[in-house]
């Protein structure tokens, strides 16, 4: 079993289950043995709409030809260490555009700018899943005039729909030499799900309960994401943070690494923020690996990687109500009513 690596870096929380880095991704990358890792899961900064901190190493702070150098760096970097055969999932979503940076209220193809910087690194591009968005809900987040109804009303020539969140997943060639194999255990996701009464054993191909989950997982739109069931994050936030955080749903992390890693695989993430990949990873039985530029984040995530699930969400439900009690904007300041939050 390819143990977690030993790296040097700002500050590190290393245990036989989970190790975390505080650092420069792209340096303390170069320090993970080839073919080392199983399986991984991140979400990139979004280039442009977010800035989470002001150092100039953050690649959030970074656009254009800059934010590509460097993002394509990690990506030829995520080639290397993972294992062939082995799978890269990645959280995007489109991009708004706004008048005062782009010319034009509308939408940018980042999630094709993504698969095309991938391709471009030697991977081959594997599937895609759209996950669903409540109009509602994110225009009472955003405040996007695109969203309202009385744009409709005025001239929907201006109006378009809420955007989806996508994972990608990319392959790297070659064999696998550990296939990723048994039935699925558990179904993550809105509402009970199947009867697991259904199940019958790990390798029966006709396991009805792993059957009716993995067709519940196969469809091209999931929408039964749980979208409140997220780590905590208010604590995590400066008072001067230009961006809000909104960490990615535990239920489509804990899919991704059910569909795509093997119980004590090592799941990675260059953009740790505070834990969602690795809490996950570990709650699943596998091993979590992670850097974080953010001293505040990863703090954060330090004390996240001790708590339990009733505690996690506890606080999503104290977060959610925070949030309802506020009037306050959850992104960046510029062109209010033309952005989408992250997920």
């Amino acid at each position: 079993m390819k143990k977690l690596p030993v790296i040097k870096a700002v500050d590190q929380d290393v245990t036989d289950r989970y190790a975390i880095y505080q650092g420069d991704s792209c340096e303390l990358i170069r320090g993970i043995p080839d073919d080392s890792v199983h399986f991984g899961i991140h979400s990139p900064p979004f280039e442009g709409l977010y800035k989470f901190s002001g150092s100039d190493r953050d690649l959030s702070n970074s656009e254009g030809v800059t934010f590509w150098r460097h993002y394509q760096f990690l990506i030829s970097e995520m080639l290397r260490i993972t294992m062939p055969g082995r799978v890269q999932a990645v959280h995007v979503m489109q991009l708004p555009t706004s008048k005062r940076r782009d010319g034009f209220i509308g939408m940018r193809d980042f999630r094709g700018e993504v698969i095309r910087a991938w391709q471009d690194a030697g991977w081959q591009f594997h599937s895609e899943v759209c996950i669903w968005k409540d109009a509602v809900v994110a225009q009472a987040r955003s405040k996007s005039h695109r969203l309202n109804h009385k744009q409709v009303v005025k001239d929907s020539t201006i109006s378009g729909q809420a955007l989806a969140d996508y994972i990608v997943a990319f392959r790297k060639p070659g064999d696998n030499p550990e296939p990723v194999s048994g039935a699925l255990k558990r179904y993550v996701g809105e509402g009970e799900g199947p009867d697991f009464a259904k199940f019958t054993t790990d390798t029966d191909s006709r396991n009805w309960f792993s059957i009716e989950v993995w067709q519940r997982y196969a469809s091209p739109v999931w929408m039964d994401i749980r979208q409140t069931r997220t780590l905590q994050y208010l604590t995590a936030r400066d008072a001067n943070d230009e961006a809000h955080i909104s960490p990615l749903q535990l239920d489509v992390i804990e899919r991704c690494i059910d569909l795509w890693s093997n119980p004590g695989d090592i799941v990675f993430t260059p953009f740790l923020g505070i834990g969602s990949e690795v809490w996950a990873a570990v709650q699943s039985g596998r091993r979590g690996l992670g850097f974080e530029l953010k001293d505040k984040y990863f703090r954060q995530a330090r004390i996240n990687m001790t708590r339990e699930t009733a505690e996690v969400t506890a606080d999503a439900l104290a977060s959610l109500a925070q949030e309802a009690a506020t009037d306050a904007p959850l992104h960046d300041g510029e062109a209010i009513g033309e952005l989408e939050p992250v997920s």
